[in-house]
């Protein structure tokens, strides 16, 4: 089966996360694409494959006679997809030999991928492209990975290639950041591990954000707006103006590479009570507190004005910046480098400006810096992920577990 065949069939299956559940993993049908990828791995010819009760997938190739005393490699991949798009009834299209034009996704709903808007995808002419067709996401984050992993150790197979012990393990729950709350250390003790769940093809990244989720409650005082005078409190203009002492231009739409933001995901309420949902981001530890403290002291500012306890901040870290611990073991890094430069694929070294399961494993002792898996606009009805990306990703898995 082709890298393609392999990546069309898993985007079909609806494997969202969902931050709501309260239950591991967080939805069943991230249980059907495990048990179709551990079903695949199977196939070709891997012999110990665990799914456990938790949604995770452990599969263990032991090494070629003669290099049992080498370095062990691991490739990690999510399962989930983000719950902040449609991820149902996926449609994948290919568009064969792209002219670099604009794109028509669904021309009855006029969504058109546009040149103008994302101008990278003019380089992939000539290339076939997969798209979606404009009401959902794709899935490429993390399927292409994932597509990319098990189709590597079936070119390992095939061609009897000789290689080091080898680990794949397949997470859920990563695009609600608890990838690896149940991940069992033990069962991934590799010398050289990476997550393939990055973008563009060439990307090797080993510094990611300091992330925090920030909860803000505001309680109000609603009455009867006609006897409101100096008693009304309205629980919306008070998180509105909460918003408004955060730096305006410290968002996602205003910032790029190592800056940092807040970012409201969504607000939910009425006059009596509302609750605001952040992301706090930033790829310098300081910043990153300062991020923190900012908010909290706009929660005091706001209680001293208002009343005590009118505004509560639940603030919570996510993960950490992976440099931490990689900038250690570059040796990691150049593993990888390496792979890439054997296949004439240009290395893109780049902070990430997200999180990747890698990020808080790096701190459970296994570092994990994350390599690319060939899509671009992720989480939205324009992600794509060009073919010829993910053809060149398997080798360059390849050569990365030959060493």
């Amino acid at each position: 089966m082709t890298v393609t065949d392999r990546f069309l069939n898993y985007v079909k299956i609806d494997s969202q996360s969902s931050e709501k559940s309260g239950s591991t993993p967080s939805t069943a049908g991230q249980f059907s694409i495990a048990e179709r990828i551990a079903e695949d791995l199977k196939k070709i010819g891997v012999a110990d494959v665990v799914l456990d009760d938790k949604c995770y997938i452990y599969a263990n190739i032991p090494p070629t006679p003669g290099r049992e005393k080498e370095p062990k490699v691991g490739l990690i991949a999510h399962m989930d997809t983000a719950p902040a798009f449609c991820g149902t009834n996926i449609k994948p299209r290919i568009i064969k030999h792209y002219d670099g034009g604009d794109i028509i996704l669904n021309e009855k709903l006029n969504i058109v991928l546009r040149t103008a808007e994302f101008p990278e995808i003019t380089k992939y002419r000539g290339q076939s492209i997969i798209v979606t067709d404009g009401t959902t996401l794709l899935g490429a984050d993390d399927k292409a990975g994932i597509a990319e992993i098990v189709s590597a150790i079936e070119n390992i197979f095939k061609n009897n290639i000789s290689h080091p012990a080898i680990t794949v393990a397949f997470t859920p729950d990563e695009e609600i950041g608890a990838g690896v709350d149940n991940f069992d250390v033990d069962k991934m003790r590799t010398d050289y591990t990476y997550t393939v769940d990055g973008g563009e093809l060439g990307e090797l990244q080993y510094e990611n954000f300091n992330a925090a989720s920030a909860t803000i409650t505001v309680n109000g005082n609603c009455i009867h707006p006609g006897e409101g005078k100096n008693r009304m409190k309205n629980a919306i203009l008070m998180a509105m103006e909460f918003n408004s002492m955060l730096p305006p231009a410290q968002i996602p739409a205003h910032t790029e590479g190592r800056e940092g933001f807040f970012h409201l995901t969504d607000i939910e309420g009425n006059e009596e009570h509302t609750v605001m949902h952040y992301i706090v981001r930033d790829h310098s530890k300081e910043i990153f507190s300062e991020r923190k403290n900012m908010m909290l002291r706009i929660t005091d500012y706001l209680n001293s004005k208002y009343g005590e306890n009118t505004i509560n901040a639940e603030i919570k870290d996510s993960y950490y910046n992976m440099y931490e611990k990689v900038k250690d073991h570059m040796e990691i890094v150049e593993r990888a480098e390496r792979a890439f430069e054997k296949n004439g694929i240009d290395v893109i070294d780049s902070p990430i400006r997200g999180g990747t399961d890698g990020a808080r494993l790096s701190f459970m002792g296994i570092v994990c810096p994350n390599l690319s898996a060939g899509g671009h606009n992720f989480h939205g009805k324009y992600e794509y992920i060009p073919i010829e990306s993910m053809e060149a990703m398997v080798n360059v898995l390849v050569d990365i577990i030959q060493g």
